[in-house]
C-alpha cells in the first residue's frame, strides 16, 4: 500500500510544479518591462503650445499641450530647459523683414509690474493662482503620449485699434500677461509698437537733464500718445527700464556715448531714465559745472551715489574734420584715415556707445568733392559710400588696439531715420501733422550705411554690438520735435521743422531700455 500511495503522489506535484515555475517567470519578466517603460531614464522637456484662439486673457479655458520630446543623444548637451511661451500674444517665429542687422538675445528677463500681470516661471513654494495650478498639472503628469490640460485663464485685457486700422504694428492693450519668457535668439528688431498707459518712464517736469531742442512738451506740444508706445518684439518681451538696476550694474563705472547729436539725444534719455533711481537729485551733477545745449558737446554727469559717471562726447563723423589748401584757398576737409581728436576722453570708459550716419547725408559729404582727405592727398571726388567704411576702419582699427575687451563692451547704434515730408530740414520739409506711428514703415530697404556698418564690424577682433534701431523708429514719424524743437516764437522753432532727432520722453528711451536689455543679458 505504501508503494501505491508514493507512486500516485509524485506526477501530481510534478505537474504543479511544471505550471508555476514559467508562469512566475513570465509575470516577473512583464512586471519588469512595464515598470522599466513607466520611469523615464532621461529629463523630459516640456513644450508649452498655445492655441491662438485661446491665446488671451479671457474667461475662456486656455489649452496647454504637454508633449515629452525624445531623449537626448549622447553627443548632445544634457541639460534640458522649459521653454515658457508668452501668454497675450501669438507666438509665431517671424523672419526679419528688414534685411539683415537684427538683434538677438538668449536670456530671459521680467518686466517689472506696471499693470495686472500673471507669471508661469516654474512653479516654486508659495505658487499660486494660474502660476501654481499650471505647474502643479505639469510637475504631476507622466502621460506618454501627448495630451491637453485645461486651465482658466484671467480676465481678457481690452485691446483697440488706434484711428481705425488694421495695421498690426501697433495696437493699444491693457491686458494681463506672462512677463517671463526664455528665448533663443530673439530677434529684438522685428516687433509691434503697443500702447501702454504705464508710459513714459519720466516726464518733462521730473527730469531737468532735457535740453530745448528734445523738450518738446515745455515748447507747447498738446499731444500725449507719442509718449505712450512701447516696443514689442514678436519673440520675446524686453523687460521694463530699471533705473536702480541699471545704476546698479555700472556702479564704479563709465557709461560713454560717442557720436553726433542723435547721441546726444539717446544719451540725454538715459540720463534722465537713471534719475528715477536717485533719491536727492542733487546727488548727479555735471563735473564741469556745464549745462546741456546743443552749442557745447562734451559732459560728464556723476552719479555720486553708485560712483559711477554718463557722459557724452561729439563726433560727427568719428574721424577727424580738419581743413587743407587747395589752390590759393583752405578748404575743410574730413580726414578719413585719422580718428577724431577726442580719443582721450573715451579711453577707459566700461561701455561705450558709438554712432555715426547723420552728417553723412548732408551735401557735402554726399558730393564729395575736394572734401575727404587720407594723409596729404584731398580726392578731387570720392563716392559717400566708400569715404563712410574707410573711416569706419579708421574707427575699427583705433578700437582694436586701444580697447580692451575684457573691461569694456562696445556698441554701434545704427541709422535713426528722418521722417520729412514735402522737402528736406532747410527747404521746407515738415513732420508736425503726425501724431501717430505709420501704418508702414518709411524705411523701404535696409541702409547701406548699415550693411557697412555691420561688414566692418565683422572684420574687428574686439567684439561690438550693433544695436540695430532703425526698422523699429522707421514706424515713429510722430516721435519728432517738427515744430517743437525750440520756445514758441524762436525763429528755429517757426519756419524750419525738426524730423530728424527726437522728443523726449519719446523714442530714445526704447533704444536705451534694448541697451538695458543687452547689458543685462550679458553684464560686464
Amino acid at each position: 500500500m505504501e508503494k501505491q500511495r508514493s507512486f500516485s503522489f509524485k506526477p501530481t506535484r510534478l505537474l504543479v510544479f511544471t505550471f508555476t515555475i514559467p508562469s512566475s517567470v513570465i509575470f516577473f519578466t512583464c512586471f519588469t518591462v512595464w515598470v522599466i517603460r513607466g520611469t523615464p531614464s532621461v529629463p523630459q522637456e516640456i513644450q508649452f503650445q498655445f492655441n491662438q484662439s485661446t491665446l488671451s486673457l479671457g474667461f475662456r479655458p486656455l489649452t496647454v499641450h504637454v508633449q515629452k520630446l525624445p531623449a537626448p543623444s549622447e553627443n548632445s548637451s544634457a541639460t534640458v530647459e522649459k521653454s515658457l511661451i508668452l501668454l497675450g500674444i501669438p507666438y509665431s517665429r517671424h523672419e526679419n523683414t528688414t534685411g539683415s542687422g537684427s538683434i538677438s538675445a538668449s536670456s530671459g528677463l521680467q518686466r517689472k509690474e506696471h499693470g495686472p500681470r500673471v507669471s508661469v516661471v516654474g512653479g516654486g513654494k508659495g505658487d499660486d493662482g494660474l502660476e501654481g495650478k499650471l505647474s502643479t498639472l505639469l510637475g504631476s503628469t507622466s502621460q506618454t503620449s501627448s495630451e491637453k490640460i485645461e486651465v482658466p485663464s484671467g480676465k481678457r485685457g481690452k485691446e483697440k485699434r488706434i484711428g481705425g486700422t488694421s495695421s498690426k504694428n501697433f495696437v493699444v492693450s491693457s491686458r494681463g500677461k506672462v512677463e517671463q519668457k526664455r528665448v533663443k535668439d530673439c530677434d529684438l528688431t522685428n516687433g509691434r509698437w503697443i500702447y501702454d498707459e504705464s508710459y513714459p518712464l519720466y516726464t518733462n517736469v521730473t527730469c531737468p537733464f532735457i535740453d530745448e531742442g528734445f523738450n518738446c512738451g515745455a515748447n507747447g506740444r498738446l499731444d500725449k500718445i507719442y509718449k505712450k508706445w512701447r516696443w514689442q518684439p514678436h519673440d520675446c518681451e524686453i523687460p521694463r527700464f530699471n533705473a536702480t538696476k541699471m545704476l546698479e550694474s555700472i556702479r564704479g563705472k563709465r557709461l560713454v556715448f560717442v557720436g553726433d547729436s542723435i547721441n546726444r539725444n539717446q544719451w540725454e534719455s538715459m540720463l534722465c531714465m537713471l534719475i528715477g533711481g536717485i533719491g536727492d537729485p542733487k546727488r548727479v551733477y555735471e563735473t564741469h559745472g556745464r549745462r546741456i545745449t546743443k552749442e557745447k558737446g562734451n559732459y560728464s554727469f556723476k552719479f555720486v551715489d553708485y560712483k559711477c559717471t554718463v557722459e557724452y562726447y561729439i563726433t560727427h563723423f568719428l574721424v577727424h574734420e580738419s581743413k587743407a589748401r587747395i589752390g590759393q584757398k583752405r578748404v575743410q576737409t574730413l580726414q578719413i584715415d585719422k580718428i577724431d581728436r577726442g580719443t582721450s576722453r573715451w579711453r577707459g570708459a566700461d561701455i561705450l556707445v558709438f554712432n555715426t550716419a547723420h552728417w553723412w547725408s548732408h551735401y557735402k559729404t554726399k558730393a564729395g568733392v575736394n572734401y575727404y582727405q587720407e594723409g596729404n592727398q584731398v580726392h578731387p571726388r570720392l563716392d559717400v559710400s566708400t569715404a563712410f567704411r574707410r573711416a569706419l576702419m579708421t574707427w575699427a582699427s583705433w578700437v582694436d588696439k586701444y580697447i580692451n575687451p575684457r573691461k569694456t563692451r562696445v556698441f554701434f547704434r545704427s541709422s535713426a531715420p528722418s521722417h520729412f515730408r514735402g522737402g528736406q530740414w532747410n527747404s521746407g520739409g515738415h513732420c508736425e501733422e503726425a501724431t501717430q506711428p505709420l501704418n508702414k514703415t518709411s524705411i523701404t530697404s535696409y541702409p547701406e550705411k548699415n550693411f557697412i556698418v555691420e561688414q566692418v564690424i565683422k572684420q574687428m577682433k574686439t567684439p561690438v554690438t550693433f544695436l540695430n534701431i532703425t526698422h523699429l523708429s522707421g514706424y515713429r514719424i510722430d516721435g519728432h520735435p517738427s515744430r517743437y524743437g525750440g520756445k514758441p516764437g524762436k525763429r528755429s522753432s517757426s519756419k524750419i521743422q525738426d524730423c530728424s532727432h527726437w522728443c523726449l520722453p519719446g523714442v530714445p528711451d526704447t533704444w536705451n531700455e534694448i541697451l538695458y536689455f543687452l547689458l543685462q543679458s550679458n553684464p560686464l
